[in-house]
Protein backbone atom coordinates (compact mmCIF):
# COMPACT_ATOMS: atom_id res chain seq x y z
CA UNK A 1 0.00 0.00 0.00
CA UNK A 2 1.16 3.64 -0.47
CA UNK A 3 -0.04 5.39 2.63
CA UNK A 4 -0.92 9.02 2.24
CA UNK A 5 -1.97 11.62 5.05
CA UNK A 6 -3.15 14.87 4.83
CA UNK A 7 -0.34 17.92 5.86
CA UNK A 8 -1.49 20.22 7.83
CA UNK A 9 0.22 23.44 6.31
CA UNK A 10 -1.42 22.14 2.99
CA UNK A 11 -4.03 25.26 1.61
CA UNK A 12 -6.94 23.38 0.61
CA UNK A 13 -7.16 22.52 -3.01
CA UNK A 14 -10.32 23.37 -5.32
CA UNK A 15 -12.24 20.64 -6.86
CA UNK A 16 -11.95 22.50 -10.37
CA UNK A 17 -8.34 21.50 -10.02
CA UNK A 18 -9.66 17.82 -10.63
CA UNK A 19 -10.29 16.40 -14.27
CA UNK A 20 -13.94 16.42 -13.09
CA UNK A 21 -16.59 16.05 -16.11
CA UNK A 22 -18.13 19.45 -15.79
CA UNK A 23 -21.59 18.13 -14.88
CA UNK A 24 -19.87 17.09 -11.83
CA UNK A 25 -18.11 20.11 -10.99
CA UNK A 26 -22.04 22.13 -11.54
CA UNK A 27 -23.45 19.05 -8.43
CA UNK A 28 -19.81 20.27 -6.48
CA UNK A 29 -21.07 23.78 -7.07
CA UNK A 30 -25.05 23.24 -6.06
CA UNK A 31 -24.26 21.23 -2.70
CA UNK A 32 -21.62 24.36 -1.71
CA UNK A 33 -18.89 22.84 -2.09
CA UNK A 34 -15.83 25.11 -2.22
CA UNK A 35 -12.38 22.98 -0.78
CA UNK A 36 -11.81 19.61 -0.93
CA UNK A 37 -11.54 18.80 2.92
CA UNK A 38 -8.13 16.57 3.84
CA UNK A 39 -9.53 12.83 2.97
CA UNK A 40 -11.16 13.92 -0.48
CA UNK A 41 -7.80 15.75 -1.10
CA UNK A 42 -6.12 12.57 -0.74
CA UNK A 43 -8.08 9.92 -1.88
CA UNK A 44 -9.73 12.01 -5.16
CA UNK A 45 -7.18 12.06 -7.27
CA UNK A 46 -6.01 8.22 -6.70
CA UNK A 47 -9.55 7.30 -7.26
CA UNK A 48 -10.01 9.21 -10.49
CA UNK A 49 -7.03 8.15 -12.02
CA UNK A 50 -8.67 4.02 -11.58
CA UNK A 51 -6.88 3.35 -8.47
CA UNK A 52 -7.93 1.19 -5.05
CA UNK A 53 -8.37 3.16 -2.33
CA UNK A 54 -8.38 2.05 1.29
CA UNK A 55 -9.16 5.09 3.62
CA UNK A 56 -9.74 5.54 7.54
CA UNK A 57 -11.38 8.50 7.56
CA UNK A 58 -14.08 9.82 10.74
CA UNK A 59 -17.39 10.76 10.33
CA UNK A 60 -18.12 14.44 8.57
CA UNK A 61 -14.78 14.54 7.20
CA UNK A 62 -16.41 14.05 3.29
CA UNK A 63 -15.63 11.02 2.31
CA UNK A 64 -19.39 10.23 0.76
CA UNK A 65 -18.39 13.07 -2.05
CA UNK A 66 -14.88 11.47 -2.50
CA UNK A 67 -16.30 7.94 -3.59
CA UNK A 68 -19.46 9.76 -4.92
CA UNK A 69 -17.61 11.69 -7.68
CA UNK A 70 -15.40 8.86 -8.04
CA UNK A 71 -17.97 6.40 -8.48
CA UNK A 72 -19.77 8.67 -10.96
CA UNK A 73 -17.06 9.80 -13.07
CA UNK A 74 -16.69 6.23 -14.62
CA UNK A 75 -20.50 5.78 -14.97
CA UNK A 76 -21.80 5.91 -18.39
CA UNK A 77 -25.50 6.72 -18.62
CA UNK A 78 -26.23 5.80 -22.03
CA UNK A 79 -25.79 1.72 -20.42
CA UNK A 80 -28.69 1.00 -18.67
CA UNK A 81 -27.01 -2.02 -15.90
CA UNK A 82 -25.78 -1.43 -12.41
CA UNK A 83 -22.35 0.10 -12.82
CA UNK A 84 -21.52 0.92 -9.01
CA UNK A 85 -22.63 -0.57 -5.73
CA UNK A 86 -22.17 1.21 -2.35
CA UNK A 87 -22.37 -1.17 0.63
CA UNK A 88 -23.60 0.95 3.65
CA UNK A 89 -24.01 -0.47 7.30
CA UNK A 90 -27.95 0.62 8.12
CA UNK A 91 -30.60 1.99 5.63
CA UNK A 92 -30.34 5.94 7.33
CA UNK A 93 -26.92 5.86 6.15
CA UNK A 94 -27.14 4.39 2.58
CA UNK A 95 -30.48 6.55 2.34
CA UNK A 96 -28.34 9.55 3.14
CA UNK A 97 -25.59 8.31 0.27
CA UNK A 98 -28.25 8.05 -2.16
CA UNK A 99 -29.52 11.57 -1.81
CA UNK A 100 -25.93 12.93 -1.86
CA UNK A 101 -25.28 10.72 -4.93
CA UNK A 102 -28.53 12.22 -6.43
CA UNK A 103 -27.40 16.06 -5.92
CA UNK A 104 -23.97 15.52 -7.22
CA UNK A 105 -25.36 14.21 -10.62
CA UNK A 106 -28.52 16.37 -10.98
CA UNK A 107 -27.15 17.52 -13.96
CA UNK A 108 -26.41 13.98 -15.36
CA UNK A 109 -29.70 13.51 -17.33
CA UNK A 110 -31.87 10.24 -16.80
CA UNK A 111 -29.32 8.79 -14.02
CA UNK A 112 -31.22 6.05 -11.70
CA UNK A 113 -29.99 5.99 -8.00
CA UNK A 114 -31.65 2.87 -6.34
CA UNK A 115 -31.77 2.33 -2.59
CA UNK A 116 -31.88 -1.24 -1.64
CA UNK A 117 -32.14 -1.62 2.13
CA UNK A 118 -33.54 -4.35 4.64
CA UNK A 119 -36.70 -3.50 6.89
CA UNK A 120 -39.16 -2.49 3.74
CA UNK A 121 -41.04 -4.86 1.05
CA UNK A 122 -38.97 -6.85 -0.67
CA UNK A 123 -41.60 -7.13 -3.55
CA UNK A 124 -41.57 -3.48 -4.65
CA UNK A 125 -37.47 -3.63 -4.63
CA UNK A 126 -37.48 -6.46 -6.54
CA UNK A 127 -39.95 -5.03 -9.09
CA UNK A 128 -37.64 -1.70 -9.35
CA UNK A 129 -34.90 -3.90 -10.44
CA UNK A 130 -36.38 -4.81 -13.63
CA UNK A 131 -34.48 -1.92 -15.21
CA UNK A 132 -31.64 -1.86 -13.43
CA UNK A 133 -30.26 1.61 -11.74
CA UNK A 134 -27.12 2.51 -12.91
CA UNK A 135 -26.25 2.98 -8.68
CA UNK A 136 -27.15 0.86 -6.31
CA UNK A 137 -26.71 1.33 -2.35
CA UNK A 138 -27.77 -0.81 0.39
CA UNK A 139 -27.34 -2.59 3.39
CA UNK A 140 -25.54 -6.08 2.68
CA UNK A 141 -28.52 -8.74 4.14
CA UNK A 142 -30.72 -6.81 1.17
CA UNK A 143 -28.45 -6.95 -1.51
CA UNK A 144 -27.24 -10.49 -0.67
CA UNK A 145 -30.99 -11.72 -0.80
CA UNK A 146 -31.90 -9.73 -4.11
CA UNK A 147 -28.45 -11.40 -6.09
CA UNK A 148 -29.44 -14.70 -5.04
CA UNK A 149 -33.04 -13.82 -6.61
CA UNK A 150 -30.98 -12.83 -9.43
CA UNK A 151 -32.68 -9.41 -9.60
CA UNK A 152 -29.51 -7.56 -9.23
CA UNK A 153 -26.96 -8.08 -11.45
CA UNK A 154 -23.30 -6.97 -11.16
CA UNK A 155 -21.45 -8.02 -14.19
CA UNK A 156 -21.57 -4.49 -15.59
CA UNK A 157 -20.10 -3.09 -12.16
CA UNK A 158 -17.58 -0.79 -12.46
CA UNK A 159 -16.67 0.80 -8.75
CA UNK A 160 -17.65 -1.03 -5.68
CA UNK A 161 -17.53 0.87 -2.03
CA UNK A 162 -17.48 -0.46 1.39
CA UNK A 163 -19.06 2.45 3.49
CA UNK A 164 -18.37 2.81 7.28
CA UNK A 165 -16.97 -0.80 6.48
CA UNK A 166 -16.08 -1.91 10.57
CA UNK A 167 -19.48 -1.27 11.20
CA UNK A 168 -20.95 -2.97 8.90
CA UNK A 169 -18.69 -6.06 10.27
CA UNK A 170 -19.25 -5.16 13.86
CA UNK A 171 -23.55 -5.54 12.99
CA UNK A 172 -22.53 -8.96 11.66
CA UNK A 173 -22.66 -8.16 8.03
CA UNK A 174 -19.23 -10.34 7.15
CA UNK A 175 -20.10 -12.77 5.48
CA UNK A 176 -22.59 -11.42 3.37
CA UNK A 177 -20.20 -8.79 2.04
CA UNK A 178 -18.10 -11.43 1.13
CA UNK A 179 -20.73 -13.29 -0.76
CA UNK A 180 -21.38 -10.18 -2.65
CA UNK A 181 -17.70 -9.50 -3.43
CA UNK A 182 -17.25 -12.72 -4.74
CA UNK A 183 -20.37 -11.96 -7.22
CA UNK A 184 -18.21 -8.68 -8.32
CA UNK A 185 -16.40 -8.51 -11.49
CA UNK A 186 -12.63 -8.99 -11.24
CA UNK A 187 -11.91 -5.44 -12.86
CA UNK A 188 -13.99 -3.14 -11.14
CA UNK A 189 -12.78 -0.48 -8.67
CA UNK A 190 -13.08 -1.39 -4.92
CA UNK A 191 -12.83 1.76 -2.42
CA UNK A 192 -13.00 1.02 1.18
CA UNK A 193 -14.04 3.31 3.94
CA UNK A 194 -13.24 2.62 7.84
CA UNK A 195 -13.71 4.96 10.98
CA UNK A 196 -11.35 2.03 11.99
CA UNK A 197 -8.64 -0.20 10.60
CA UNK A 198 -9.58 -4.09 12.81
CA UNK A 199 -7.69 -6.63 11.53
CA UNK A 200 -10.92 -8.35 10.07
CA UNK A 201 -11.22 -5.07 7.96
CA UNK A 202 -7.72 -5.04 7.12
CA UNK A 203 -8.26 -9.33 5.63
CA UNK A 204 -11.23 -7.62 3.53
CA UNK A 205 -8.99 -4.64 1.92
CA UNK A 206 -5.89 -7.51 0.96
CA UNK A 207 -8.89 -9.65 -0.65
CA UNK A 208 -10.84 -7.02 -2.04
CA UNK A 209 -9.03 -4.39 -3.23
CA UNK A 210 -6.03 -4.61 -5.63
CA UNK A 211 -3.12 -2.77 -4.59
CA UNK A 212 -4.45 -0.17 -3.03
CA UNK A 213 -3.61 3.60 -2.13
CA UNK A 214 -3.72 3.99 1.76
CA UNK A 215 -5.01 6.94 2.87
CA UNK A 216 -5.82 8.07 6.56
CA UNK A 217 -7.06 10.98 7.77
CA UNK A 218 -7.52 10.88 11.77
CA UNK A 219 -10.15 11.80 14.06
CA UNK A 220 -7.56 13.77 16.42
CA UNK A 221 -7.78 16.49 13.87
CA UNK A 222 -11.36 17.52 14.74
CA UNK A 223 -10.65 16.87 18.58
CA UNK A 224 -9.05 20.66 19.63
CA UNK A 225 -12.65 22.14 18.74
CA UNK A 226 -14.64 19.56 21.20
CA UNK A 227 -14.58 20.42 25.66
CA UNK A 228 -14.73 16.92 26.85
CA UNK A 229 -15.92 16.78 30.62
CA UNK A 230 -16.33 13.84 32.72
CA UNK A 231 -18.24 13.28 35.53
CA UNK A 232 -18.19 10.80 38.79
CA UNK A 233 -21.35 9.50 39.04
CA UNK A 234 -23.10 6.65 41.23
CA UNK A 235 -24.66 4.09 38.97
CA UNK A 236 -28.35 4.81 40.07
CA UNK A 237 -27.84 9.24 40.22
CA UNK A 238 -27.20 9.02 36.26
CA UNK A 239 -30.04 10.27 34.97
CA UNK A 240 -30.71 13.26 37.22
CA UNK A 241 -27.23 14.30 36.06
CA UNK A 242 -28.04 13.92 32.86
CA UNK A 243 -30.66 15.89 33.51
CA UNK A 244 -28.69 18.73 35.21
CA UNK A 245 -25.90 18.62 32.62
CA UNK A 246 -28.87 19.32 29.65
CA UNK A 247 -30.25 22.47 31.69
CA UNK A 248 -26.57 23.61 32.63
CA UNK A 249 -25.30 23.43 28.93
CA UNK A 250 -29.08 24.04 26.81
CA UNK A 251 -27.93 22.15 23.59
CA UNK A 252 -30.19 22.66 21.04
CA UNK A 253 -29.68 19.29 19.81
CA UNK A 254 -27.86 16.53 22.06
CA UNK A 255 -27.28 12.89 21.34
CA UNK A 256 -27.41 10.20 24.24
CA UNK A 257 -25.57 7.10 23.71
CA UNK A 258 -26.26 4.32 25.59
CA UNK A 259 -24.54 1.10 25.72
CA UNK A 260 -28.01 -1.50 26.20
CA UNK A 261 -31.01 -0.89 23.85
CA UNK A 262 -33.10 -1.06 27.19
CA UNK A 263 -31.60 1.78 28.47
CA UNK A 264 -32.42 4.14 25.64
CA UNK A 265 -36.46 3.82 26.62
CA UNK A 266 -35.72 4.04 30.03
CA UNK A 267 -33.86 7.22 30.23
CA UNK A 268 -35.97 8.92 27.57
CA UNK A 269 -38.82 8.07 30.59
CA UNK A 270 -36.87 9.73 32.91
CA UNK A 271 -35.93 13.08 30.33
CA UNK A 272 -39.60 13.44 29.12
CA UNK A 273 -40.66 13.52 33.32
CA UNK A 274 -38.02 16.51 33.51
CA UNK A 275 -39.59 17.93 31.03
CA UNK A 276 -37.30 17.44 27.62
CA UNK A 277 -37.97 16.71 24.20
CA UNK A 278 -36.47 13.74 24.41
CA UNK A 279 -37.12 10.11 21.73
CA UNK A 280 -35.23 7.08 21.47
CA UNK A 281 -33.70 4.94 19.01
CA UNK A 282 -32.33 1.45 18.77
CA UNK A 283 -32.14 -1.52 16.38
CA UNK A 284 -35.50 -3.11 17.91
CA UNK A 285 -37.57 -0.48 16.23
CA UNK A 286 -39.68 -0.96 13.11
CA UNK A 287 -38.54 1.21 10.11
CA UNK A 288 -41.25 3.19 10.18
CA UNK A 289 -40.59 4.36 13.64
CA UNK A 290 -36.57 4.75 12.68
CA UNK A 291 -37.25 7.07 9.62
CA UNK A 292 -40.14 9.36 11.92
CA UNK A 293 -37.40 9.82 14.93
CA UNK A 294 -34.58 10.09 13.06
CA UNK A 295 -36.99 13.09 10.78
CA UNK A 296 -38.36 14.57 14.20
CA UNK A 297 -34.33 14.90 15.60
CA UNK A 298 -33.44 16.55 12.48
CA UNK A 299 -36.01 18.74 11.72
CA UNK A 300 -35.54 19.99 15.60
CA UNK A 301 -38.91 18.85 16.71
CA UNK A 302 -36.95 16.72 19.42
CA UNK A 303 -33.87 17.98 21.28
CA UNK A 304 -32.67 14.59 22.73
CA UNK A 305 -31.89 11.59 20.96
CA UNK A 306 -31.12 8.69 23.31
CA UNK A 307 -29.41 6.32 21.07
CA UNK A 308 -27.12 2.98 20.63
CA UNK A 309 -24.30 2.92 18.92
CA UNK A 310 -25.57 0.92 15.68
CA UNK A 311 -28.86 2.85 15.09
CA UNK A 312 -27.30 5.84 15.57
CA UNK A 313 -25.09 4.93 13.04
CA UNK A 314 -25.23 7.34 9.62
CA UNK A 315 -27.10 9.78 11.64
CA UNK A 316 -26.18 12.95 9.81
CA UNK A 317 -27.55 16.45 11.92
CA UNK A 318 -25.73 20.22 11.12
CA UNK A 319 -24.82 21.71 13.99
CA UNK A 320 -25.00 18.83 16.89
CA UNK A 321 -24.71 21.12 19.99
CA UNK A 322 -23.44 18.37 22.42
CA UNK A 323 -23.10 13.83 22.75
CA UNK A 324 -23.41 12.86 26.02
CA UNK A 325 -21.83 9.16 27.30
CA UNK A 326 -24.61 7.85 29.48
CA UNK A 327 -22.42 5.22 29.28
CA UNK A 328 -18.53 4.45 28.52
CA UNK A 329 -17.96 2.31 25.65
CA UNK A 330 -15.72 -0.71 25.77
CA UNK A 331 -13.65 0.34 22.81
CA UNK A 332 -12.13 3.88 23.04
CA UNK A 333 -12.47 4.06 19.29
CA UNK A 334 -16.13 3.90 19.92
CA UNK A 335 -15.49 7.01 21.95
CA UNK A 336 -13.63 8.95 19.37
CA UNK A 337 -16.32 8.02 16.98
CA UNK A 338 -19.17 9.32 19.24
CA UNK A 339 -17.66 12.63 20.23
CA UNK A 340 -17.28 13.15 16.82
CA UNK A 341 -20.54 14.13 15.85
CA UNK A 342 -20.42 17.51 17.29
CA UNK A 343 -17.97 20.11 16.81
CA UNK A 344 -18.17 19.47 12.95
CA UNK A 345 -17.69 22.40 9.79
CA UNK A 346 -15.24 24.20 12.30
CA UNK A 347 -18.15 24.43 15.13
CA UNK A 348 -17.71 23.91 18.51
CA UNK A 349 -18.73 20.69 20.43
CA UNK A 350 -19.08 19.61 23.95
CA UNK A 351 -19.04 15.63 24.82
CA UNK A 352 -20.22 14.96 28.34
CA UNK A 353 -19.39 11.57 29.57
CA UNK A 354 -20.74 9.83 32.68
CA UNK A 355 -18.57 7.77 34.37
CA UNK A 356 -20.36 5.29 37.20
CA UNK A 357 -18.23 3.14 39.88
CA UNK A 358 -17.72 -0.26 37.14
CA UNK A 359 -16.54 2.19 34.03
CA UNK A 360 -13.45 3.46 35.69
CA UNK A 361 -11.14 1.21 33.57
CA UNK A 362 -12.95 2.45 30.33
CA UNK A 363 -12.06 5.84 31.54
CA UNK A 364 -8.78 5.25 31.86
CA UNK A 365 -8.37 3.38 28.21
CA UNK A 366 -9.61 6.74 26.96
CA UNK A 367 -7.51 8.60 28.49
CA UNK A 368 -4.87 6.48 26.76
CA UNK A 369 -6.44 6.50 23.81
CA UNK A 370 -6.82 10.52 23.62
CA UNK A 371 -3.38 10.87 24.76
CA UNK A 372 -4.35 13.60 26.98
CA UNK A 373 -5.60 13.58 31.32
CA UNK A 374 -8.95 14.07 30.88
CA UNK A 375 -11.18 16.68 32.67
CA UNK A 376 -13.04 15.72 34.89
CA UNK A 377 -15.81 18.17 36.53
CA UNK A 378 -18.60 17.54 39.08
CA UNK A 379 -22.74 18.78 38.98
CA UNK A 380 -25.20 18.07 41.23
CA UNK A 381 -28.26 15.77 40.38
CA UNK A 382 -31.57 16.94 39.46
CA UNK A 383 -33.60 16.57 43.20
CA UNK A 384 -36.92 17.27 41.05
CA UNK A 385 -38.98 17.99 38.07
CA UNK A 386 -37.09 20.78 36.16
CA UNK A 387 -38.79 23.92 35.93
CA UNK A 388 -36.69 25.11 32.73
CA UNK A 389 -36.40 22.29 30.27
CA UNK A 390 -36.13 24.10 26.78
CA UNK A 391 -38.45 23.03 24.51
CA UNK A 392 -38.03 21.78 21.08
CA UNK A 393 -38.63 25.10 18.62
CA UNK A 394 -40.56 22.96 16.08
CA UNK A 395 -43.27 20.24 15.97
CA UNK A 396 -44.18 17.55 13.04
CA UNK A 397 -47.31 17.51 11.31
CA UNK A 398 -47.38 14.16 9.56
CA UNK A 399 -49.28 13.92 6.55
CA UNK A 400 -50.83 10.18 5.16
CA UNK A 401 -49.63 10.77 1.50
CA UNK A 402 -46.58 11.43 0.03
CA UNK A 403 -44.33 10.68 -3.84
CA UNK A 404 -46.80 8.21 -4.46
CA UNK A 405 -49.63 10.78 -4.51
CA UNK A 406 -47.23 12.86 -6.47
CA UNK A 407 -47.36 15.45 -3.51
CA UNK A 408 -44.45 17.69 -3.43
CA UNK A 409 -42.87 19.66 -1.16
CA UNK A 410 -43.58 22.91 -2.59
CA UNK A 411 -47.47 21.79 -2.22
CA UNK A 412 -47.24 21.16 1.40
CA UNK A 413 -45.54 24.85 1.65
CA UNK A 414 -48.40 26.26 -0.43
CA UNK A 415 -50.91 24.75 1.80
CA UNK A 416 -49.13 26.15 4.70
CA UNK A 417 -48.61 29.33 3.69
CA UNK A 418 -51.95 29.54 1.87
CA UNK A 419 -55.14 28.26 3.38
CA UNK A 420 -53.30 27.26 6.54
CA UNK A 421 -52.39 31.07 7.13
CA UNK A 422 -48.40 30.69 8.46
CA UNK A 423 -45.80 32.52 7.56
CA UNK A 424 -43.18 30.91 5.47
CA UNK A 425 -40.23 31.37 8.09
CA UNK A 426 -42.93 29.47 10.53
CA UNK A 427 -42.23 26.44 8.44
CA UNK A 428 -39.30 24.01 8.55
CA UNK A 429 -37.88 20.77 6.90
CA UNK A 430 -40.57 18.82 4.81
CA UNK A 431 -39.87 15.10 4.18
CA UNK A 432 -41.79 13.74 1.57
CA UNK A 433 -41.59 9.99 1.28
CA UNK A 434 -42.85 6.98 -0.96
CA UNK A 435 -46.72 7.20 1.05
CA UNK A 436 -46.29 9.49 3.59
CA UNK A 437 -44.94 12.99 4.49
CA UNK A 438 -44.00 15.01 7.24
CA UNK A 439 -43.42 18.77 7.63
CA UNK A 440 -41.84 20.86 10.70
CA UNK A 441 -43.75 23.90 12.09
CA UNK A 442 -43.23 26.37 14.94
CA UNK A 443 -44.44 24.70 18.02
CA UNK A 444 -46.26 27.33 19.03
CA UNK A 445 -48.29 27.25 15.70
CA UNK A 446 -48.52 23.69 15.26
CA UNK A 447 -52.04 23.29 16.56
CA UNK A 448 -53.51 26.35 14.20
CA UNK A 449 -51.52 24.56 11.14
CA UNK A 450 -52.71 21.04 12.12
CA UNK A 451 -56.63 22.16 12.60
CA UNK A 452 -56.19 24.20 9.31
CA UNK A 453 -54.49 21.71 7.54
CA UNK A 454 -57.24 19.22 8.36
CA UNK A 455 -60.31 21.45 7.37
CA UNK A 456 -58.31 22.70 4.05
CA UNK A 457 -56.83 20.61 1.45
CA UNK A 458 -53.27 20.10 -0.36
CA UNK A 459 -52.87 20.44 -4.18
CA UNK A 460 -57.06 20.37 -4.16
CA UNK A 461 -57.26 16.70 -2.24
CA UNK A 462 -57.84 16.09 1.67
CA UNK A 463 -55.28 14.09 3.17
CA UNK A 464 -55.42 12.61 6.72
CA UNK A 465 -53.29 14.46 8.65
CA UNK A 466 -51.81 14.09 12.13
CA UNK A 467 -49.42 15.51 14.57
CA UNK A 468 -46.78 12.92 16.18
Amino acid sequence: MEPQTPTADAAPAAFDTLPLAPALLQGVAALGYRAMTPVQACALPAILDGRDVIAQAPTGSGKTAAFGLGLLQRLDPAQIRTQALVLCPTRELADQVGQQLRKLAFAIANLKVSVLCGGMPLGPQLASLEHAPHIAVGTPGRLQELLRHGALKLDGLRTLVFDEADRMFDMGFEEAVREIVRKTPKNRQGLLFSATFPDAIRELGRNALRDPVEVTVEGETSAPRIDQYFYEVEAGRKTPLLGALLLEYRPESCVVFCNMRKDTEEVVGSLEHYGFTALALHGEMEQRDRDEVLVRFANRSCNVLVASDVAARGLDVEDLGAVVNYDLPTDPDVYVHRIGRTGRAGRGGVALSLCGPRETARAEQIAQRMGAPLQWRSAQPLGGKARNAPAAPMATLRIDAGKTDKLRPGDILGALTGEAGLKAEAVGKINVFATRSYVAVARGQAAAALARLREGKIKGRKFRVNRL
